[in-house]
């Protein structure tokens, strides 16, 4: 039985615990709402990104604010929202106290109210609240509702990642800019300092920041690479950022550890656990895919989803995927659970090769629907660690879905230094023989072939066929230079990485292995041997062409800027290499009509030409533009290249941009091109360059208007021209004076 003062005590505790409740609620401080500096940012994410925003900014609005306030970070977000009608500088002036102060219902009904009428009932603002500061939770519940009006397309969403940097901890960073495991973002006017290392999630809009979600204090670190450490703390490098990380517990044999990748778990910003991963294989880099490597005599291997490519000689240094050169063998995988999780370069490549994509008949296509092949010599046939050997004149075939090629690439070396034929292409000079090995590998679209061998035998077939053998050997030399540099540019480029090879055979790049190797172009080869064109000690574009018109452009010729590439000058194939300013359209048709210009290059035969056209023909490429009734060149670069022309019609007029387009809208293989030797040629369907004029010509007997084209040179014009080469060489000039003649504060040397 309960007694009454049992009773009474039981029916106190919920009384109490009522009068608690009470107690709180009363006492408990406010929960604190946001800044209208806040606010406006996160409406104006709300709307547009940071690009749109920075559009805005950059089009000169006049601030509401004072002068003295113009370094504010919100000034902008508020000037904004002044600027579109979503808040009144009547109601709230632009000053530090109404940014800084904490945003009340009225103003977020003020904003609502501007953007759409039906969100004003969800702000929940009353006679009674109006003035009082909006709690933050019913700020973003608003603002959740916010988003489906001006964000349908949900740019704005959610995101989770570790935060290990601030300026806080990292003192080169940029103000309001955080380093994360998911890449780098904007966090303006927010606090993150207090986050780092710890998971994060958010609300972001593309790399901004707009308010932090929830916190988890614990964190794991994959992939990071150990630097250094003692009892305290150890170093780690760790997407760029060096720094040093508290352990939270004693880890053991911590010098063991140093120089090796692992997972870092960290508790409340202190380490509490290190998993190694040993585990590491070398081989030759094949291919490189989005989401696999293929490594020699491993096959194609899975990258883990954070797979950091570093250079550990020295300060450890990110590389990008695309720094993979294909064909490198001074490489080290870190692999784990059969995945390959961070790749080490130790030392700079020594011995440059260089992997040539093949391509088909014609130079048609990357794509081959049958190779054949043959050696007179025996050919080790390799596939991931299993080898073969083929005799000496057997013909080995291969077809698209091969069965021998289901297991990877198939790598064919010839023993004793001997060469491999292609008896299923022709080149120029019959069916070709490649130096060095052979790959062939199977995809959707057909069979891939490709050549990997050292760069001066590469060299000692391009030479050949980008340039006459017959030519001075000192332009000959000029040619293997510019060849060689131009090579190894575009090795770092990796066009095929996904096939592994670097550059192809074709026009693409430059002509290799079109024509047998001469002794001339050999020996031109093997006497610049290394050697490279620098400009402030980088490897410089060398771009060369045919002919000149008597003068060359710069890289505006491909749109781009020309600081971009200094060493590119407009100058005059004549001993004083002038300049010539021919922003007189006038003056430059009297120069490209005249077949007496003194240069270098005014003896070859394409130094001059003309070609003659018709409206009708001109109309079956301008068709929407009526009848043709003029053409002329609106816009010039440098040395007088078109880059801009304009075609005007009895219904309009059209205008080409760009000198290739330019050079193939003019043409039609049924016209006959004129050269400067007098002789006439067809079937060209491009003209020889971009400088040039067009004139009207009277009407033919069938009273079509006609239009003849007089131009100058063979190419675009850009870099070296080879028979202007060839002329300096028989004046005299050797290939280092060639060379520097065309690229302007150029160095010779050899890459380190």
């Amino acid at each position: 039985m309960i007694n009454g003062k049992q009773a009474a005590g039981l029916l106190g505790i919920p009384l109490l615990v009522i009068v608690l409740m009470i107690y709180i609620v009363l006492h408990e401080p406010p929960q604190p709402g946001i800044s209208r500096a806040v606010a406006a940012r996160s409406v104006t994410l709300a709307m547009i990104d940071s690009g749109e925003f920075a559009e805005w900014e950059n089009e000169g609005w006049a601030s509401h604010f004072p002068m003295d306030m113009e370094r504010e970070w919100y000034v902008p977000y508020m000037d904004y929202l002044y600027a579109k009608g979503y808040l009144s500088t009547e109601r709230l002036s632009a000053d530090r106290q109404t940014a800084e102060g904490i945003l009340t219902y009225e103003d977020a009904e003020e904003i609502a109210a501007a953007i759409e009428e039906s969100l004003v009932r969800k702000v929940h603002a009353t006679d009674a609240n109006r003035t009082e500061a909006m709690p933050e939770d019913a700020w973003w519940k608003f603002y959740d509702a916010l988003l489906k009006v001006t964000d349908p397309e949900g740019k704005v969403g959610e995101a989770t990642f570790a935060l290990y940097g601030t300026v806080d901890n990292l003192a080169w960073m940029d103000p309001w800019r955080a380093c994360t495991d998911a890449g780098t973002y904007m966090f303006t006017g927010l606090s993150l300092d207090a986050y780092i290392d710890r998971e994060l999630t958010v609300l972001a809009r593309d790399d901004e920041l707009i308010r932090v979600i929830s916190v988890e204090n614990d964190v794991t670190y994959h992939n990071v690479w150990l630097v250094d450490g003692d009892d305290e703390a150890v170093q780690i490098y760790l997407d760029g950022v060096l720094r040093k990380i508290p352990f939270g517990k004693k880890i053991r044999n911590l010098e063991d550890m140093i120089e090796n990748l692992a997972d870092l778990r960290l508790e409340n910003g202190k380490i509490v656990k290190i998993s190694l991963k040993k585990d590491r294989i070398n081989g030759k880099l094949l291919s490189v895919q989005e989401d696999s490597l293929e490594v020699e005599g491993y096959g194609t291997v899975q990258t883990d989803d954070n797979c950091p490519i570093l250079k550990i000689n020295g300060t450890p240094e990110t590389l990008s995927r695309t720094d993979l050169l294909v064909g490198s063998e001074n490489l080290e995988f870190v692999t784990a659970e059969g995945k390959i999780c961070a790749v080490l370069s130790k030392q700079e490549v020594t011995d440059m090769q260089i992997r040539v994509l093949l391509m088909s008949e014609g130079f048609q296509s990357i794509y081959h629907q049958q190779i054949s092949l043959v050696s007179d010599a025996p050919v080790i046939m390799t596939q991931k660690e299993e080898e073969s050997e083929i005799d000496a004149g057997e013909t080995l075939e291969f077809l698209p879905g091969d069965e021998r090629l289901r297991d990877g690439r198939i790598i064919l070396t010839p023993r004793a230094g001997s060469e491999i034929r292609v008896t299923s292409m022709e080149r120029t000079d019959g069916q070709p023989s490649y130096a060095g090995r052979l790959e062939v590998l199977d995809t959707e679209n057909g069979l891939i072939l490709i050549n990997e061998l050292d760069m001066e035998s590469y060299l000692e077939r391009v030479v050949p066929s980008e340039m006459s053998a017959s030519f001075h050997e000192e332009a000959l030399k000029a040619q293997a230079v510019c060849a060689r540099t131009y090579a190894y540019t575009q090795m770092q480029g990796n066009k095929y990485s996904q096939y592994g090879a670097q550059l192809d055979d074709s026009t693409n790049f430059q002509v290799y292995n079109n024509v047998e190797p001469e002794p001339s172009a050999v020996a031109a080869v093997q006497a610049t041997a290394g050697k490279l064109l620098f400009y402030e000690e980088k490897p410089i574009s060398a771009y060369y062409f045919s002919t000149s018109c008597g003068n060359t452009t710069d890289g505006s010729v491909w749109g781009m800027d020309p600081e971009d590439a200094p060493y590119l000058k407009s100058v005059a194939l004549q001993p004083s290499r002038r300049t010539f300013d021919w922003s007189n359209e006038e003056e430059f048709r009297v120069f490209i009509k005249r077949t007496n210009v003194n240069a270098y290059d005014s003896d070859s035969m394409f130094f001059r030409w003309s070609m003659t056209t018709t409206a009708a023909i001109l109309e079956e490429t301008f068709d929407d533009i009526g009848t043709i009734q003029d053409v002329y060149v609106s816009k010039r670069g440098a040395g007088g290249v078109a880059l801009e022309m304009v075609v005007k019609g009895t219904d309009g007029e059209m205008t080409v941009s760009g000198q290739s387009s330019i050079r193939a809208a003019l043409c039609d293989p049924s016209l006959s091109l004129k050269r400067n030797d007098g002789k006439t040629v067809q079937g060209w369907s491009s003209l020889p360059s971009a400088f040039l004029i067009v004139e009207p010509d009277g009407r033919n007997e069938d009273g079509v208007q006609k239009f003849t084209i007089y131009g100058g040179g063979y190419g675009h014009g850009a870099g070296m021209s080879q028979n202007g080469a060839q002329g300096m060489a028989e004046d005299g000039m050797d290939y280092e004076e060639i060379l520097k003649f065309f690229y302007e504060g150029v160095t010779i040397g050899e890459a380190e």
